[in-house]
């Protein structure tokens, strides 16, 4: 890819994550490139290639089946041709951020962190570092290029990748870094639903989730991300260790590359509040099982009101929860129905967290552990659509023409 480019005249580098882990020693996962060339000369120069993005173009280039991220040099907002291809809103924070024609040391100055700012020319074999990344990766230090405050303002998500790569390489953060969040962290709340929730994905499906969890607590950014109802309920030890020990396991299922869903981890990190705000209702007059349906309903639409969860996974999480009072009541009728549940076994392996950490004795998941035993076959039978599926259009309708 590099050379391709190189070839046909412009600059370009292996640039970001794949320099700073064979730094490191690991093993790279992907490979991003910077250019001089803009996205439509990329483009031109590949035919797998198609341009992507609204606020920051990029272009993904097929080979080999994988896709390459390649970039354009990010320029300076100074002059007045650049203010006219950037734009931001009042706070601050960019709205569009195509300027393009800088140099590489204009464009590391745009990147966020020094340590994702270190380019390398496969040609040469050169390593080129522009703002003291290499230093700091040494020094085991996460920072921030230039003055936080101002970079957090551009992109408040820029914290939330402060916690991420923080938790994810165990690095200290810079003091300036770290203190600016206190300031900007109120800036988190005006980014959209949708792609907080893809950043939530980045920091707790990575294996990183508990560290990622303490950060967000630590730096007041867990309840901007996944509103007060995480953080809410009483914070007794068992109802953190419950949210801490389904961190672990998500964490342990990562490394040893079994599969983990979203859905999970939500109804677990949720579940405190869910419980509390059941217990409330109950106290009402409500049911068991009606408060906990209502409580979940109450608590998911306060999470989407921060992040916008898929409704795959919030229903997901709705049905784990349901099936919390139901597993409790040990009915031998009900046997065959309930483990049939598709999210039977996530609701299980809820219930086995529950047990763990509070007061519940263990013979309700002695009585589960025993039914999937003698019905194994029934475990999770009743599937839903999967998770990516799509809706199937639907045929058009024969109009019978007018006599």
């Amino acid at each position: 890819m590099v050379t391709g480019l190189q070839e046909k005249g412009y600059e370009a580098y292996v640039v970001g994550g794949a320099v700073r882990d064979s730094l490191l020693g690991e093993r790279p996962k992907d490979f991003d490139v910077a250019t001089n060339a803009t996205p439509e000369e990329i483009k031109a120069c590949f035919r797998n290639a198609r341009i992507i993005g609204r606020r920051f173009q990029i272009v993904h280039v097929r080979a080999g089946g994988e896709i390459i991220e390649v970039t354009t040099f990010r320029g300076d907002h100074d002059d007045a041709a650049s203010q006219q291809a950037s734009r931001a809103n009042p706070s601050g924070r960019l709205l569009r951020d195509n300027v393009y024609g800088g140099t590489l040391e204009q464009d590391a100055r745009r990147r966020d962190l020094t340590i994702n700012a270190l380019y390398y020319n496969p040609a040469t074999r050169e390593l080129l570092d522009q703002l003291g990344g290499a230093a700091d990766l040494k020094a085991r230090i996460i920072r921030i290029i230039g003055a936080p405050l101002e970079r957090y303002k551009e992109d408040p998500v820029r914290m939330l990748r402060v916690i991420r790569f923080a938790a994810r390489l165990q690095f200290d953060i810079d003091s300036e870094t770290a203190y600016a969040i206190a300031q900007a962290r109120p800036l988190l709340a005006d980014i959209p639903a949708a792609r907080l929730f893809d950043e939530w994905l980045k920091l707790f499906m990575n294996g990183h989730s508990k560290p990622t969890f303490d950060l967000l607590i630590h730096f007041g950014l867990l309840d901007i991300l996944m509103s007060d109802a995480v953080i809410s309920a009483a914070p007794t030890q068992g109802t953190r260790e419950l949210q801490s020990r389904a961190l672990r396991n998500t964490d342990a299922r990562v490394a040893d590359q079994r599969p983990v869903t979203p859905a999970f981890l939500l109804a677990a990190l949720y579940w405190p509040a869910v419980q509390e705000r059941a217990n409330e209702l109950t106290v009402r007059g409500e049911s068991p099982v009606q408060a906990v349906h209502s409580a979940g309903q109450q608590i998911v639409w306060e999470a989407c009101q921060r992040m916008t969860i898929p409704k795959r996974f919030s229903l997901a999480m709705r049905d784990i929860w349901d099936l919390q009072p139901r597993l409790e009541r040990m009915q031998s009728k009900k046997i065959k129905d309930l483990i049939a549940r598709r999210w039977f076994r996530a609701a299980f392996d809820l219930l086995l967290l529950r047990e763990e950490t509070s007061d519940m004795t263990n013979q309700c998941s002695h009585f589960w552990a025993a039914a999937q035993q003698q019905h194994p076959e029934l475990v999770g039978s009743a599937r839903a659509p999967r998770d990516d599926a799509r809706p199937k259009r639907r045929r058009p309708r024969r109009r019978t023409p007018a006599a």
